[in-house]
Order: structure tokens, then sequence, then C-alpha cells
């Protein structure tokens, strides 16, 4: 039997009498290394999102080869049921090799087969195996109709494999980088329709040939025992850049509140401004630039600018359905007020079992939040539909500082998989724009206290209470500013928002569905960051 606690013996465990190209046909191998294999290796991956439920068992729902001449690797399709009656599909690609030196740290498990000693591993760590699956995509012709399908590009010619290594450091998806210049992204989580990555990236680079997403270079797509064709791989072109959005702003506003005592700043006398008004760089005042610099303002401009883009874009289709702008209506109104219900009654029993781990403002801040429940409740349930004028399109629908790109003084927008907590086909679901702008708008606020938070004492002089307060009207700016040019530039391309009460009740919905949504994950995770969406539920409920 297979010892968790023996570290992986030198002597095979399994021993098997088939080949390893029928291995998988071996109804009492399967069942083995289902029960007492994978359920141990698999809850140690980082790309494993069962960590927090207790898993009851693991079955084989699909598998499919991936060979070439005498190389042969299997795909699995996992299916993980937990104890709290539901469950999660994971693709796991595996290879058998008998040279030790080839084998990762992190092997599956030892085997002999047909009297060969040696490992069954995860394939994304032979050079092998990943060079197999870029040239078939590389060759890959416009219709595949095999149950595992490849499609490339027809703008990318004589692509030719020269190296492949692993992306370190990832968590949700597994990503492999060729020539330097191409990444595979393999979805580990998958789930049974296409993922909305592969959609988008296909729709705004390949489609409509936005430039500000890595371009859509091919793909790996299966179609399962019931016709469903579900995504395993999805290949862009690689974009050189200098870091993402959310470290360049870190550092933007680390500089920005060491200003304060640099230029001797008084945080009680710096002229504020109201949350949601549309401003341009003149409307902020000269004590506001020379505090903050232009040069962070000009970023916010044209980051604005890509955002607005990305979703006139997604806006300008007319003929594939999944894409069309849609109006609101009832069908709508009624999936999103249930979807905020739940999602509020749960937040709110978090806040109500974590109230002791809080303190300060944070615990004030919780306490309003629970002596508003009702406010909350009814504001959610206020979205009358037949007031709305404006339109509703596929989003990115996870948007933040950390899925934004920076190459010279420029932004790259990636990651359009949706948020992480939504089925797949919520994710889908079209959305107005301005939920995009409200998860920007979260993470500028969230950009602004993390600031305060890693750095303080010694760094400022100031207390976090008077920081806190010149960090609110920073915000301020930096949103007004944002919503000025992002409204200018969607109106100029007629993507309608509605009219402009419309636009500042959406938007004023979304940001407090987002920081609700955000106040789950502080709680149960750093309960001192609490703060955080707690001041953000407090500036929508007061404003």
């Amino acid at each position: 039997m297979y010892n968790q606690a023996s570290a992986y013996p030198i002597k095979p465990v399994f021993k098997s009498n088939d080949p390893w190209k029928n291995l998988l046909d071996n109804t009492d191998f399967v069942k083995t290394f289902l029960l007492e294999v994978l359920e141990a290796y698999i809850v140690k991956q980082r790309w494993y999102a069962g960590k927090a439920s207790k898993l009851k068992y693991i079955e084989l729902a699909e598998y499919f080869r991936i060979q070439h001449h005498g190389e042969v690797y299997f795909g699995l399709i996992l299916e993980v049921n937990f104890e709290e009656a539901f469950f999660q599909h994971y693709f796991l690609p595996i290879a058998f090799i008998t040279d030790k030196k080839e084998a990762p740290q992190d092997k599956i498990l030892p085997i002999s087969i047909e009297n060969k000693e040696g490992y069954i591993i995860d394939a994304i760590h032979l050079e092998s195996f990943r060079k197999l699956v870029f040239e078939r995509i590389a060759t890959a012709t416009p219709k595949d109709t095999t149950k595992v399908q490849y499609h490339k590009n027809p703008v990318f010619k004589n692509i030719v494999y020269e190296s492949s290594r692993c992306m370190a450091l990832e968590q949700s998806n597994t990503s492999l980088i060729y020539n330097e210049k191409y990444v595979l992204k393999f979805f580990r989580r998958i789930y049974g329709d296409k993922n909305p990555d592969y959609e988008m990236s296909r729709f705004l680079s390949e489609k409509k040939e936005f430039k500000n997403t890595p371009s859509y270079v091919g793909s790996i797509n299966l179609v399962d025992s019931d016709a469903i064709n579900i995504t395993i791989g999805l290949m862009q072109l690689m974009i050189e850049n200098e870091g993402d959005a959310w470290e360049y702003m870190l550092k933007e506003l680390h500089k920005v509140f060491s200003n304060l005592e640099y230029k001797k700043i008084n945080i009680e006398t710096l002229p504020n401004t109201d949350l949601y008004q549309r401003l341009t760089i003149p409307d902020i005042p000269a004590q506001i630039i020379d505090w903050v610099g232009l040069n962070l303002f000009l970023k916010i401009q044209t980051l604005a600018k890509r955002t607005a883009e990305m979703h006139i874009v997604l806006g300008s289709e007319f003929e594939e359905t999944a894409f069309t702008p849609a109006h609101y209506n009832g069908d709508y109104t009624v999936w999103l007020k249930n979807k905020m219900l739940h999602q509020f009654q749960n937040r709110l029993n978090i806040v109500e079992n974590n109230i002791h781990k809080l303190d300060g403002l944070a615990l004030q801040l919780a306490h309003e939040f629970l002596d508003n429940k009702n406010t909350i409740r009814k504001h959610f349930i206020a979205f009358d539909w037949t007031k709305l004028k404006g339109e509703r399109i596929r989003i990115h629908g996870d948007y933040h500082l950390g899925q934004i790109l920076i190459k010279n003084n420029d932004f790259f927008i990636l990651d359009f998989e949706g948020e992480p907590e939504s089925t797949i086909r919520d994710r889908k679901v079209k959305q107005p724009p301005l939920k995009d702008v409200a998860g920007l708008f979260r993470s500028f606020h969230y950009a602004i206290y993390a600031t305060i938070f890693n750095n303080g004492e010694p760094h400022y002089k100031a207390s976090q209470e008077a920081l806190f307060q010149a960090g609110e009207v920073l915000y301020r700016y930096i949103t007004g500013l944002f919503l000025g040019h992002y409204v200018t530039e969607t109106q100029n391309a007629n993507l309608n928002l509605g009219y402009n009460q419309e636009r500042v009740f959406i938007l004023k919905y979304c940001l407090l569905e987002k920081a609700v949504y955000e106040l789950g994950y502080e709680l149960n995770s750093r309960p001192q960051w609490a703060v955080i969406p707690l001041k953000g539920i407090s500036n929508i409920i007061n404003h």
C-alpha cells in the first residue's frame, strides 16, 4: 500500500504488467490510484481550491491520451467530491518516467510497469510533454473535430519550438513559457464550458484586434462524453513588462505619503472634493498636484482610457450573441438580487462571528455595518431595471490592479476568468461596464490603505488616523479623474452607460457589492485589513 508518510520510497509501491498506454483501462489500478494516491497528492498542490472543505472521494470523470509516436501522456479530468455535498473538477496531465534525473521533487507515485521501475509525475515537468503540446498548437488545422481540439490563430505562422519552462509561483493555474515569447496557461480547476478567459482573449485580440491585452495564439479544448466543450489551455503572446499596476501603485503611493512630511503638508487643510465627481486634471487643485505629483494623475488618465477602450470593444459586437450588448430586464434583476442577498447574508454572519477580532476604527465601522444592515439590504433590493436606460455587456469581471501589466508607460489587461467565487455561467452574464470600474476603484482604495499599513511608522510621522484622512482625499481625486476620463471616452464612442444619475447609482451599487464581497475574505484571512472594505461600505451608505 502507498504510505503517505514514507516520502516516496526508492522501491516502487505498485507493480503493473499492463503497458503504460493501457494502464488507465485497468479498473483495479484506477480505483487504488484515486483512493490511495491522488487524494494525498492533490491536497498539497497550490492550484487545489478545496482546502477549506473536507474531501470525500475522487472520481476519474474523463481521461484522454496526448501521444506522438512512442510518447504517451494522459490528461485526467478529476472530479473531487466533498463532504459538504458539492464537487470540483481539476485537470492533471500525467507521464511515466524511468529516469530519476527527470523526476521533480513532488512525484505522484513510484511504480513498476512491465518490470521498469519509475514514477508517475505531473507531465508539465517534462520538456518532451511541453514540446509536444506546443507543436500540436503550432500545427493545428482550422477545423479540429477530434476529442482533444487544438486551435491556432492564423496570424501566427511557422512557429518553431525552441525552449520551455514552468512559470514559478502560480496558484490557480499553471503557466508554461515557450521560446521566452509565448505563455500557455493550463487551467487546473476546470468547468463544463468554455473558459471566459479563452472566450474573451479570442474575441478581444483575434476578432477585434484590441492591442492592450495579450494576443491570442492558440488553445486546447476537450469535447467530453456529454459533447461539452471544456477549455484546458490558452496560449497567448507574452508581454514583456515592468510588473503589475498593483506594485506600481504601492511604490507611487509610498512617495505620495512620504511627501506629507517632506513637503510639510497640513492634512487638515487639503482641499477635498465630492465622491463620484467627474474631474479633469485642470479641476484638481494645485495643492493636491503639488502633494501627489502630476505623473500619477497622468497614469490614472491613461488607465481610464484603456479601460474605456476595452469596454467600447466589448460593446461593439452585433453578430456573436455571447457578446452582443443587452438591456436590463426582469430576469437579470432577479438573478442579481438573489445573488446579492445571498452574499450579503453570508457576510453578515461572518461579521457577527468575527467581530471579537476587531478593534479601533474597524470595530466602530463593523458596528455601523451591523446597525445599517437593513439599509444595505434595501440598497441591494432597490435595483429597478425599468428606470435604467444603459446597456449590459460582457465585462472583465475580476478587474483590479493585479490584473494589469505596465509596459512603456502603458497598461495591458489580462486574466479574464472572472470572479473566483462565481459559477462559470454567472461569470458570462452581461453586466454594467461600471462593475469593472467599481472593481478598479476598490483596488485603488486597497492600494492606499495597504501603503499606510505596510509602512506607517517609522516611514510616516503622521498618525494612522491622519493618514487615513489624507488617503480618503487622495481616493476621491484618483477616482474622480478616472471617472471623468472614462465617461468622456465611452460617450464619444456611443457606449451606453445610461444617464448621469443612473451611472452614479450603478457605480455605487457595484462598489457596495465589491466591498461586501471583500469583507468575507478579510475577516477570514487578515482581520486587521477588514477596515478597508468596511470603510468602503461606510463611504457608500453615508454618501
